[in-house]
């Protein structure tokens, strides 16, 4: 069974930072790209960052130049470094892995901004 487990996330002010991780177990593959989405109170669940295993990048426009995704694919986990953080950042934070059969879901992490 995969599982994804997230960390790292909980309050900051602005302008803070914050590192989330997932880590994914389990029997897991042909992986294509891991990420972050995130979802606000009210709003659609957004793509936040993701990464190809070729590493190739894509964020989304309001992270670009303040958020940087990473991974370790020897022990599939994916970080998001979140610097300059704003109270719009606020949001339940998901990663996700996606292969060429299904995405996998972490349970979802609190990351809260204060102004």
């Amino acid at each position: 069974q995969v599982q994804l487990v997230e960390s790292g996330g909980g309050l900051v002010q602005a302008g803070g930072s914050l590192r989330l991780s997932c880590a994914a177990s389990g029997r897991i593959f042909s992986i294509n790209d891991m990420g972050w989405y995130r979802q606000a109170p009210g709003r659609q669940r957004e793509l936040v960052a993701a990464m190809a295993t070729g590493e190739s990048t894509n964020y989304a426009d309001s992270v670009k130049g303040r958020f940087t995704i990473s991974r370790d694919n020897a022990n599939n986990t994916v970080f998001l470094q979140m610097n300059s953080l704003k109270p719009e950042d606020t949001a339940v934070y998901y990663c996700y892995v996606g292969t060429y059969y299904t995405h996998y879901w972490g349970q979802g992490i609190q990351v809260t901004v204060s102004s």
